[in-house]
């Protein structure tokens, strides 16, 4: 029984678990099934494979098996997807849009379209996407043309035309002229339109014809019906009326120009600026007349106060203008008619008046009348009358043999008898409005004697026996002696006391020949007991075993040769396990010594340590069989450590330093753990010294960068359009110094790099011959698999591309210097690497601060020596130490005891002398700076000022700040200060006259001068012009000579286009005198009364008969206090309370005590226009 039911079961599971397949496997749209299915049924674990239909693909083969009586998919993610056809292509001109599909791939379609202008050849403007890929070619766009065009008849093309029968491409355009007689009917210019037709017809050329016009209130004279081109049409206008242009008119393919007609005859309404006027009127015909008053401050412009309407306006204009001339106060004369003429001043600019001087003065023409002219500057002639001065005796001098009459600042030559002189030495008076000065006597004069001096190798070189006051006279000095200056001569002057000073001639050396040494002077001789302080080259010292040494100028020459010899060093003492390398009996300064330890111990110290004229250094290593680790490196005041911390650093490990900004790092920057012990560490300290100004590129500009420019401070620089940069873009400031600047190298003159030789053997890929800037290569030497590169910069490599390696040598850890901070370091430095050195206290850095690694050794070594104190400060002539910053026990401390280096010092001149020169002396190891001198502040003798003449009295010396006044002689004019000042010992400031008289009036084209002409014309005088018919005149009918120019010429111009008076303004007006007439272009300028305010141009300009537009002047703001005090407001400040503010300007305002302000109006307001607005405030309460 149990069997039964075991073999059902099992039959029942079978049944379950492998069940058939019902019919061949699915059908798919993008798979093909492969092999034949014929059966109904297929059983358990039947496989179908499938194919991809054309124009698709995948990955592996897709099959599905029958699983459960299904068919299922092994690999479900692998079907059938569409094949890509790539871009299908751009065309140029044109464009295309995918119209079928999402992408490029099977399938797809893009349609193709010709830009504006541009058509497609052929008919197919598709491509898609099918199994092979992309169908047809890419389409095709030409540009559309047109087709040829010729001239109108009785025209022209005048643009773009072509060859006949050539045709025309889209966009291009034909522009058409008609024949003289003709005129256009049609467009200007046709173009070539995207559909290859013209724009436009072509126009037509007809041939211009006007008729007759009709005039109203007019005329006609000529008498045809019909006029061609530029024929002329007369008319005339009726009685009362006026052309509105001119009488004549011309055809034109426009018409007639000007359009012909008749106005009556009226005037504008008077607008009389600064005045009112009477009658008033709607409209002003011919013949009216107007009567006008002027308000206060300007008056008529012209005599009388009447207007008369006529055809060109108002005759004559109306005008109130400024008075610029008042009542003129002659000296020493008076206006003919005076008490007639002054009622009618203020008078305008041109006006002149008749006028005559008094006893003993004349005008400046030598007359005793003369004529007074009103200008823009003022009267002229601005001195009337001048004083008339009689010469007809000397005393103890030349009398002339008859009197005669010069005029003031006119002057006269004088001879003295001998040993006499006029005073000061002069040899001229000048007639002065007082009468002569200096006055016609002559005095007895001092003089030096050539036995009076005796000088000390040396002697005069002139052969006078007797010398005047204030001449001066040279000496020599001997064959190798010299002048104080250091000169071969030098030059005295006899004074009123004597000879200004006793000359010498002192023993000289020059610039001796140096061994092996050098100095720092710059001098090229020496004076007697002259110290020259010498140094010896790097290596060698001189013959007492020192590297410095001082020769003495004396009196057969240098005390010795400056010389110096060869240094050595001695072979160390070295512990038995040390080894050296190399080994020689001897060491010159600058060898190097190199150390290793025996196997199997370790080295502690240096490697290697140089050869310096103090000996080796630093100290020798030694050899250890064990070392110790160290711990943190210790903290840098002012610095930090570079890169990440460690708990624990090992032998030899080394940590590199930085300071802050703005601190120079002195000592080694690197410091190294040696057996459990971290040498040396550096410091910190201050850079005081800045940059100065930024400096500039060529070509290129910094960006903005404030000064002052502190050490570590960087500018960043950029190059101009068109211009590149060569090497870095920024500078720093280190230590006081700008760093190199880059270049600004125009980017077309840019050269290019040669192929590198020196790898072409190496497997390098290059095959060009020129490279240009900033092109990058890359190569690879023989038996390496790293890539080596290098840029162009400019013709250069950088770096040079080289197979070869040389390997810089590194230089032994730093020397420790006599006298310099300890510096106990075993840190070895790179090629080009330095270190600053720091000196002990008292101690003073010689040459270099920095030590220099180059080629395996140290460079430029510098010295640290003992500062040197000073003994007493020199003493100078006519000066002295200033004292008075100090007290009397620091006066004598200061005249006692021995100044320290860099003690600085000041001296104070007596009276009557200054410094020359820096005012102190500073202590400089053991010496002083050379001292200032006190010289003399009185000037000597007269400036030489060419023919200005000295209007007060002559002296024999001036003291410093004393001025002396000049004039110029009659007919001259003085140009710049009249004065000198005596500054110091010299004249500053220095007359000059100059001839202001004329020659030659300006020639006005048609015009003549009526006036008689002279070949000469003194300021003042005039000359009058006549235009030549039928040329009428503009401006001023005569010119006027004022000092040496002549004034603006008149203009004689056709009439056309002129202007009337320039507008008039309110509370204003032009600064000349208005004209009746101006013509085309002239201009004119205006100003405003006081505290008015210009707005606009100030100046206009006649143009085709129309003035420009004219300045206005805005009224200032009168601030009321009565309304300030309703406001219960005040000035803010109290130094600006104007109650006048000139429109533009900004007033602000406060409240009262007590009171606040309400938010009605700002309490900085500006006056607009005569209007301010005023705020308010309110009671403050609790």
């Amino acid at each position: 029984m149990r069997l039964l039911v075991t073999i059902i079961c099992f039959t029942l599971w079978t049944l379950c678990v492998a069940e058939d397949c019902n019919g061949p496997p699915p059908r798919k749209s993008t798979e093909i099934l492969s092999g034949s299915w014929p059966e109904q049924t297929y059983p358990e674990g039947t496989q179908a494979i499938y194919k991809c239909r054309p124009g698709y693909r995948t990955l592996g083969t897709i099959i599905m098996v029958c699983r459960s009586g299904e068919w299922v998919a092994l690999n479900p993610s692998r079907i059938c997807r569409k094949k890509p056809c790539g871009h299908p292509g751009d065309t140029p001109f044109g464009s295309f849009q995918l119209m079928v599909g999402d992408e490029f791939e099977f399938g797809a379609k893009v349609v193709y379209k010709c830009d504006d202008g541009y058509q497609m050849l052929g008919e197919i403007d598709f491509r898609e996407c099918e199994a092979d890929g992309w169908t047809n070619d890419v389409p095709i766009c030409e540009v559309v043309k047109c087709l040829p065009v010729t001239g109108p008849e009785n025209g022209r093309i005048i643009s773009g035309a072509l060859e006949p029968d050539q045709e025309y491409y889209f966009g291009q355009v034909v522009n058409f002229e008609c024949n003289s007689g003709f005129k256009r009917e049609g467009p200007k210019e046709i173009h070539c339109s995207e559909n290859g037709r013209w724009s436009d017809e072509k126009p037509k050329c007809v041939e211009i014809s006007c008729a007759a016009p009709v005039i109203i209130n007019g005329y006609s004279v000529s008498l045809e019906k019909i006029y061609k081109a530029n024929e002329r049409f007369q008319y005339k206008c009726k009685p009362g009326f006026e052309y509105s242009e001119r009488g004549d008119t011309v055809c034109t393919d426009s018409g007639w120009s000007p359009q012909p007609s008749c106005e009556e005859m009226t005037c504008n309404t008077p607008y009389i600026p600064n005045g009112i006027y009477s009658p008033q009127r709607i409209k002003h015909r011919a013949e009216d007349e107007i009567r006008y008053e002027c308000k206060n401050g300007f008056y008529p412009a012209t005599h009388g106060n009447t207007a008369k309407c006529t055809s060109s306006g108002w005759v004559p204009a109306p005008r109130c203008s400024l008075k610029p001339c008042d009542f003129p106060q002659i000296k020493h004369g008076r206006l003919y008619y005076e008490e007639r003429y002054k009622p009618y001043f203020p008078v305008p600019i041109g006006k002149y008046y008749s006028y005559q001087c008094h006893e003993n003065y004349l005008t400046p023409s030598n007359s005793y009348w003369d004529y007074i002219y009103c200008t823009k500057e003022g009267w002229v002639p601005a001195v009337p009358c001048l004083r008339q001065c009689v010469f007809n005796y000397v005393e103890n001098g030349i009398s002339p043999s008859s009197s005669r009459t010069y005029l003031q600042d006119q002057s006269v030559t004088v001879q003295c008898y001998t040993g006499y002189s006029l005073p000061n030495k002069e040899n001229t008076i000048v007639c002065a409005e007082s009468g002569w000065s200096p006055p016609p006597k002559c005095i007895r004069v001092k003089t030096c004697s050539k036995s009076d001096i005796e000088i000390e190798n040396g002697f005069l070189s002139e052969y006078d026996f007797i010398y005047a006051v204030n001449k001066r006279t040279e000496y020599k000095c001997k064959p190798g002696y010299i002048t104080a200056d250091g000169k071969t001569s030098g030059s005295i002057t006899c004074l009123q006391s004597g000879w200004s000073a006793q000359p010498s001639c002192i023993k000289s050396c020059d610039m001796p020949v140096f061994e092996n040494a050098k100095t720092k002077s710059n001098s090229t001789w020496f004076k007697l007991n002259d110290k020259l302080n010498y140094e010896c080259f790097v290596g060698y010292e001189n013959k007492f075993k020192r590297s410095k040494g001082s020769i003495v100028c004396e009196n057969d020459g240098w005390s010795a040769m400056p010389s110096c010899y060869e240094r050595e060093c001695r072979i160390p003492k070295m512990e038995k396990y040390l080894v050296a390398d190399p080994k020689k009996e001897k060491y010159k300064v600058g060898d190097v010594l190199k150390f290793s330890c025996r196997p199997g111990l370790i080295r502690v110290g240096p490697d290697s340590v140089q050869c310096y004229h103090f000996g080796w250094s630093p100290k020798l290593p030694i050899c250890k069989d064990q070392v110790q680790s160290c711990g943190h490196p210790p903290e840098l005041l002012n610095g930090k450590v570079k890169g990440m911390k460690k708990e624990v650093y090992g032998h030899s490990e080394i940590v590199e330093y930085s300071c802050d900004p703005r601190l120079l790092i002195k000592g080694p920057n690197k410091i190294q753990c040696v057996d459990g012990e971290w040498t040396t560490m550096p410091i910190c300290i201050e850079e005081e010294r800045t940059c100065g100004d930024i400096p500039e590129l060529e070509h290129g500009y910094a960006q903005p960068a404030a000064p002052p420019h502190h050490h570590g401070d960087s500018v960043v620089f950029n190059c101009t359009e068109t211009f590149t940069m060569i090497g870095h873009s920024s500078i720093t400031c280190v230590s006081g110094t700008w760093s190199q600047l880059p270049q600004c190298i125009a980017t077309d003159q840019l050269e290019k790099c040669g192929a590198p030789r020196s790898i072409a053997h190496e497997g390098s890929q290059l095959d060009r011959n020129e490279f240009v800037h900033n092109f990058n290569i890359s190569y690879k030497c023989r038996g390496k698999q790293e890539y080596e590169y290098s840029i162009c910069i400019n013709g250069r490599w950088d770096p040079e591309p080289t197979c070869t390696k040389v390997e810089l040598d590194s230089c032994p850890p730093p020397p420790q210097i006599p006298n310099a901070h300890i510096m106990t370091t075993t840190v070895k430095y790179k090629d080009g690497e330095k270190v600053s050195i720091l000196c002990q206290e008292n101690y003073l850095t010689q040459q270099t601060e920095e030590i220099v690694c180059k080629d395996g050794r140290w460079q430029s070594i510098p010295r640290c020596v003992e500062k040197i104190p000073c003994s007493q400060p020199p003493d100078i002539n006519h000066g002295t130490i200033e004292y008075s910053r100090f007290s009397e026990e620091r006066k004598e401390a200061i005249e006692s005891r021995v100044h320290e280096h860099g003690s600085k010092l000041n001296y104070i001149c007596e009276d009557g002398y200054r410094l020359s020169g820096e005012g102190a002396v500073t202590c400089h190891m053991g010496k002083w700076s050379s001292p200032p001198l006190c010289v003399g502040t009185d000037c000597f003798n007269l400036p030489r000022v060419g023919i200005a003449i000295l209007t007060g009295q002559r002296k024999d010396s001036y003291s410093s700040g004393e001025q002396l006044t000049y004039k110029c002689p009659p007919h001259y004019q003085l140009n710049g200060s009249n004065t000198v000042t005596c500054i110091n010992g010299k004249w500053i400031g220095e007359p000059t006259c100059i001839d202001n008289s004329c020659v030659n009036p300006p020639r006005v084209k048609n015009a003549t001068i009526i006036s008689r002409q002279m070949v000469k014309y003194q300021s003042g005088e005039r000359v009058r012009y006549e235009c030549n018919k039928p040329f009428e005149i503009f401006g001023e009918v005569e010119v006027m000579c004022l000092n040496g120019t002549w004034t603006e010429p008149p203009q004689c111009k056709d009439s056309t286009g002129k202007c009337g008076p320039p507008p008039p303004i309110d509370n204003g007006d032009i600064t000349s005198f208005p004209l009746p007439a101006y013509a085309p272009y002239s201009s004119v300028e205006y100003q405003c009364q006081s505290l008015y305010q210009l707005q606009g141009n100030k100046k206009i300009t006649c143009r085709n008969g129309q003035w420009s537009e004219p300045p206005k002047c805005l009224n200032a703001c009168v601030i009321s206090e009565e309304i300030m005090e309703n406001k219960n407001i005040m000035f803010k400040w109290i130094g600006k309370q104007k109650l006048y503010s000139p429109s533009g300007s900004m007033v602000e305002f406060k409240c009262k005590y007590g009171y606040r302000p309400t938010p009605s109006k700002p309490f900085r307001t500006m006056c607009n226009d005569g209007k301010l607005e005023y705020p308010m405030c309110t009671r403050s309460y609790g």
